[in-house]
């Protein structure tokens, strides 16, 4: 299976979808590097940085996921094959 190393930025605005966030997160560990939380509070709001090494359907998958979230914006960057 062909993979790419990948990072997702998300900002979240609306805390209310964190636990729908964190469960994603969680259901897709398996392919999580790591991953960078920083709480903007003067915007009320987060900007958080997955590493991914996954099939580029998985990062498609999740980033489209963590995007549908209510409040939530992401964007997702790979690596070329």
């Amino acid at each position: 299976m062909d993979t790419r190393v990948a990072a997702i930025s998300i900002i979240v605005k609306n805390t209310e979808s964190v636990n729908q966030l964190n469960e994603l997160l969680h259901e897709y560990r398996d392919y999580i590097i790591g991953r960078m939380g920083i709480p903007y509070r003067e915007h009320n709001m987060n900007v958080i940085m997955i590493a991914l090494d996954a099939p580029h359907d998985v990062i498609s998958a999740l980033s489209g996921k963590i995007g549908a979230l209510d409040g939530v914006t992401s964007k997702s960057v790979c690596s070329a094959l």
